[in-house]
């Protein structure tokens, strides 16, 4: 194990999330009250994996002896942990509620977590493609009042710093933060491995603790309602012109140009 300074890392906490597969189309409840979720195929966020394999491979790489993952939702959510388990993660951490959670909310109970688990670094997917928020991160960061380093494309640790490239606007932009430290993944950070069978099985006799939201002591508020949900409109079919003169024309019409 790499020495930092007078302390070795022992832990990364990566958080996770319950979605709908990104494969899944997304049907709206018949009344507006949200999305179907009944009998459709449930998975880790997209970006969440990313950051689960990223401690991964620091792990592999001797920078941590333990990978810790964490979610906060109703029972069902376990099916996710345990295939995070799979992908090689050695500890979950579930924490039931079955009320939904606003981004304030899940940054306070990740904070509770780490003061109970210590860990060096904390890696959260850069936001989650159901809500989109993106707001955990820099939440959770400020509670912790610890660095931060947002869509990371790249991670180096060396001698107790990290050393994250991001993307920005404008292109690329390079940090060097202290650890602890908190890091959320974007698409280009890896490419998450696939889960084979043996490591499922393995995932069952793997630790898996439940703990009440309610004893953690963050109070929930809801601080958003969702008044309607609604589909997209439908595509409009197109229309064949014949020259540029009567595209421009069409255009007119529809006053888009």
């Amino acid at each position: 194990m790499e020495m930092w300074g007078d302390w070795v890392i022992r832990r990364i906490l990566v958080g996770i999330k319950r979605v709908v597969d990104y494969n899944v189309r997304i049907r709206v409840r018949p009344d507006g009250s949200g999305v179907l979720t009944d009998g459709v195929k449930m998975t880790i966020n997209p970006f969440d994996e990313i950051a689960l394999e990223e401690a991964l491979r620091l792990k592999e790489r001797s920078m941590a002896d333990e990978v810790i993952v964490a979610t906060m939702g109703p029972l069902d959510c376990q099916q996710q942990l345990r295939t995070a388990l799979a992908m090689g993660a050695d500890r979950a951490l579930h924490v039931v509620i079955e009320a939904p959670l606003e981004p304030l909310d899940v940054a306070r109970a990740l904070l509770k977590l780490i003061q109970r688990e210590q860990p060096i670094l904390t890696l959260l997917g850069k936001q989650t493609i159901d809500d989109e928020n993106g707001q955990t991160g820099p939440m959770l960061a400020a509670l912790w009042d610890r660095p931060q380093a947002t869509f990371a494309s790249q991670v180096e640790i060396t001698g107790g710093k990290a050393c994250i490239t991001r993307e920005v606007d404008t292109g690329l932009e390079t940090l060097e933060v202290e650890l602890p430290a908190l890091i959320t993944a974007d698409l280009r950070l890896n490419e998450p491995r696939y889960v084979k069978l043996p490591d499922i099985m393995k995932a069952k006799k793997k630790p898996l603790e439940t703990l009440d939201w309610n004893d953690l002591g963050v109070v929930r508020r809801e601080r958003f309602k969702h008044l309607r949900f609604q589909p997209p409109a439908q595509r409009q079919s197109g229309i064949r012109v014949k020259d540029a003169a009567e595209l421009v024309a069409a255009l007119r019409q529809r006053e888009l140009v």
